[in-house]
């Protein structure tokens, strides 16, 4: 399985992705699954996915091809606007699920998802999500960041803290919480996490990290969040019947 998210606040993008593909008892795999295209000064972008590999594989090979080909007509590095880079990568992944498919009898499901965000010189920093039938929806202020994979076990958090005046440090964290959140409570997300920061006119990655389970900052990130949790829950009002019966015990400082 796979979780992604993506946010987009007034200064800029964060991504972070898990790696896990499989996570079976004895079969733990692991797949990139951000995706860089860069061009430092002029654009940036990144693609993260969801979905069959294979298909993802032959969509980001399209992309990698007509970059390399002097005479491709399009690619993502000859795009004025974010959007017209989303419908081309739209229309190649529909492309690329037609030819994946048309290799195999099975009912494998050759969908993919995507996530792309990034900044192309002159416009301001732009995020979508691309379905897999190629349409594609972009990040606003009421709904600025975007999910994909296994997203409910992590969605609450970013609904509670990702609004566009958050800054970028504290959208990355809000980023990790969610993904560690996620692997709390399924097993087929999990490490190495990948986090990559663009500010807004950057036009490049100014931070990418890759987090493992006993990654300093990692693991003190995750200690700490779920210390304060369960210090916050122990915080709640107690019940009525709590605060008048005699000799209850003081859980607080357990």
């Amino acid at each position: 399985m796979t979780y992604c998210v993506a946010a987009k606040v007034n200064d800029g993008l964060v991504f972070a992705a898990d790696t896990r593909t499989s996570a079976g008892v004895d079969d733990v795999r692991t797949y990139n699954k951000m995706h860089v295209f860069e061009m430092p000064g002029e654009r940036v972008f990144i693609v993260m996915s969801s979905g069959n590999l294979a298909t993802t594989q032959v969509v980001l090979n399209h992309i990698r091809r007509d970059i390399a080909d002097p005479l491709a007509t399009t690619n993502l590095y000859s795009f004025k606007h974010m959007f017209d880079a989303a419908d081309y990568i739209g229309g190649l992944s529909v492309r690329s699920q037609r030819e994946t498919s048309s290799h195999s009898q099975s009912s494998v499901d050759f969908r993919t998802t995507l996530i792309l965000g990034g900044q192309i010189e002159g416009e301001d920093p732009a995020l979508y999500l691309i379905y897999p039938e190629g349409n594609c929806i972009s990040a606003s202020p009421e709904t600025p960041y975007i999910q994909i994979g296994e997203s409910k076990y992590g969605k609450p958090i970013l609904d509670r803290i990702i609004r566009p005046f958050v800054s970028l440090e504290d959208a990355a964290r809000c980023a990790l919480v969610s993904l560690d959140s996620t692997m709390k409570s399924n097993l087929t997300v999990g490490p190495p996490l990948d986090l990559a920061i663009v500010p807004r006119d950057a036009l490049r990655i100014t931070h990418k990290e890759r987090f493992d389970l006993d990654t300093p900052y990692y693991a003190n990130l995750k200690k700490s969040w779920s210390d304060l949790l369960f210090k916050s829950f122990m915080e709640l009002p107690r019940f009525e019947w709590e605060q008048t019966r005699p000799g209850q015990p003081d859980l607080m400082g357990q």
